[in-house]
Parts: C-alpha cells; sequence; structure tokens
C-alpha cells in the first residue's frame, strides 16, 4: 500500500510502499480517506518530541478518517506501530475509533477532531469548568483558541472573554461565543485584564508576556496551561 513512510529523524517523510496492517484481536483495519496534518507530526518526525519514534522505519500520522470493512465512517486515533494515519490502511484498537455525523466531511473531522477534543478536554477535564462561570482563553485567534471559546460557550460558560492579537479574526469571535475581546498588543493589557476581571477559568495557549500581564492583574482563577501542568 502507499504510505507516507519516515526512514530517518529530521528528514521528511517519502510517498512509497509499505507492508499491509493486519489486525489482531481487539483491533480493526481502518481504510483512511482523510489525516491531517498538525504541529505535533512535524515534531515527532523532526525528533523535537518526546514521543518522537526510536525505530525505523514508521509511517506517519497519529489520527484520521476512514472507513472500516463494514462500511462504518469514524475518526481514529494512536495506530499501532510501526503503521499510521497517511497510508491507505491502518490498524487502530476498536476502542479507539469513533462514529462521525454524517453532515460533517471527511476532511473537516480529520482537522476538527485534535484542536477540538484538546480545547474540550482542557475545559472539562482539566479546567473543571462549572456553568455560568467565567472564561477568558488567551490565544484566542489561532484554531484551538477558537474553538475553546465557542465549546466554553456550549458548555454553559456564563462569560467567555477572548484575547489574541489578530484584530480580524477577534471580531468575528464575538459571533461564535465571546462575550468580549481584549487585543494583545496593547501597551496596558494588565489594565485591559482588570477591567474584565472576575475569571474563574483561564486557558492559556500563548505563555510569555499575555500571561506575566494576566498574573500581575488577576486573584486567584483555576489557571488551566495547555500542553503543561495546572498552576
Amino acid at each position: 500500500m502507499d504510505a507516507a513512510v519516515l526512514r530517518t529523524i529530521g528528514k521528511p517523510p517519502r510517498l512509497e510502499q509499505f507492508p499491509e496492517p493486519i489486525p489482531g484481536e481487539g483491533e480493526v483495519l481502518v481504510h483512511v480517506r482523510a489525516a491531517a496534518l498538525k504541529p505535533v507530526e512535524k515534531q515527532l518526525a523532526s525528533g523535537t518530541h518526546y514521543a518522537s519514534p526510536t525505530e525505523l522505519p514508521v509511517v506517519c500520522g497519529v489520527d484520521g478518517v476512514g472507513y472500516l470493512d463494514d462500511g462504518t465512517r469514524v475518526f481514529f486515533g494512536g495506530p499501532r506501530f510501526p503503521f499510521g494515519a497517511m497510508a491507505e490502511r491502518t490498524v487502530v484498537a476498536r476502542s479507539r475509533c469513533f462514529e462521525i455525523p454524517e453532515a460533517l466531511d471527511d476532511a473537516t473531522a480529520a482537522a476538527l477532531a485534535n484542536p477540538g477534543v484538546s480545547a474540550w478536554l482542557t475545559l472539562t477535564w482539566r479546567a473543571k469548568l462549572a456553568p455560568g462561570e467565567t472564561v477568558l482563553v488567551l490565544g484566542a485567534t489561532g484554531v484551538t483558541g477558537k474553538l475553546a471559546v465557542e465549546i466554553a460557550k456550549l458548555l454553559g460558560a456564563g462569560r467567555v472573554v477572548a484575547a489574541g492579537r489578530n484584530e480580524q479574526v477577534l471580531n468575528t469571535l464575538r459571533e461564535h461565543g465571546a462575550d468580549a475581546t481584549i487585543r494583545l498588543d496593547i501597551p496596558d493589557l494588565a489594565e485591559a485584564y482588570a477591567r474584565e476581571a472576575g475569571f474563574n477559568v483561564v486557558i492559556d495557549y500563548l505563555w510569555g508576556r499575555p500571561t506575566e500581564a494576566l498574573l500581575a492583574a488577576m486573584t486567584s482563577p483555576e489557571f488551566a496551561v495547555a500542553g503543561r501542568e495546572t498552576l
């Protein structure tokens, strides 16, 4: 089968033939239709991720969308090594496959799942957002940040404040759940935070100056730093 095969860490994968996957107990064969290229794939292939492969060759791709042999369309994650999502077929534990609504096309489902689940888990599992609470999203103009704004509102947040640098994108976020916005390139950032005081949950995708200014202005919200331990 054709696959994006990584043979050398730090070098781009190449499209070439790779052995067919054979499902084992509790596994299913997935006929892949779409696989998203995300920062984590680049980090894994470059050797800069803690889970970068130590054995090669390996097929790239950690998740995607495809069909099972019975015709079920699924989002899948975590193919069994050395198989990956960037191939005609892959093998995955059945428990790691999730059916997709018919209205969602393959490419959108593949691109949406990783940042969407990341934002949802940050809000529900890490920050434990409760209905009516106020949420601040730092980095709200990025893909995951925009989803975090919308998901926070869907989960019942009473107020969602979106903070980012891209003014054009910020202006669109009020249509997707943001009750207020903060531009992060202003000089009096701490004062801007203070004017929107009362954050129960802060989702931080940026770190650096925006976080320092927030720490100077905040009292004691639940602070969920995406990708690191909760403070």
